[in-house]
């Protein structure tokens, strides 16, 4: 198993009402490339923050290579999943626990490589330079997470060509698709897709 989100929640408050809770279990067994789609604020961002470790779960817990990385010491999680945020920017961990009480990471190299809505140059074959990097670090044994806003039209050409599967977020919820056809067929999906 290279990942696995287990019971996952993330909850804020203010005083004592949940303003947003996000709530999310799935599994990746083998190295391929998922899409992650949905509206400004459903959580996915908090999403890819939980599974590289730099956010705390209120419950649950999030298993790269067989460690869970909220135990692994924080300058390491990056060996096991990075988050790269718009413009190819690493995204900083937060520190949570001081690193003697934690433990190394067991990789040298990233497994799980999260992509937040990347900035696509359409000019000089920037996207399928990008595409092929995609696909090259799946042939590696990685797992890949690319999550567009699709605002612009060929955003949806990339998801569909390169994603083998999806997962949707809304409010905090997630779904999940198994290609490109079951995520458009999703009504909330279709919804969203009209708006953007």
């Amino acid at each position: 198993m290279l990942l696995a989100v287990e019971n996952l929640v993330k909850e804020y408050k203010r005083r004592w009402r949940t303003t947003f809770r996000l709530e999310a279990s799935f599994s990746v067994e083998r190295p391929e490339i998922i899409g992650v789609m949905g509206p400004n604020g459903s959580g996915k961002t908090t999403l890819f923050e939980l599974i590289t470790g730099s956010n705390t779960p209120s419950a649950g817990r999030v298993v790269c290579a067989g460690q869970d990385i909220h135990r692994v010491k924080t300058g390491e999680r990056d060996r096991l999943a990075i988050h790269y945020h718009q413009s190819y920017q690493v995204r900083r961990f937060r520190r949570y626990k001081p690193d003697f009480l934690l433990e190394p990471a067991r990789s040298e190299y990233p497994l799980v490589h999260l992509f937040d809505e990347p900035q696509f140059n359409t000019q000089d074959g920037y996207i399928g330079f990008m595409l092929d990097f995609f696909r090259r670090l799946r042939g590696e044994g990685r797992v890949v997470f690319v999550c567009l806003h699709p605002n612009e039209s060929y955003h949806l050409d990339i998801l569909r060509e390169v994603c083998e599967r999806f997962i949707f977020v809304e409010r905090g919820r997630i779904a999940l698709h198994a290609g490109w056809n079951a995520l458009v067929a999703d009504a909330r999906v279709a919804g969203y897709l009209r708006t953007t």
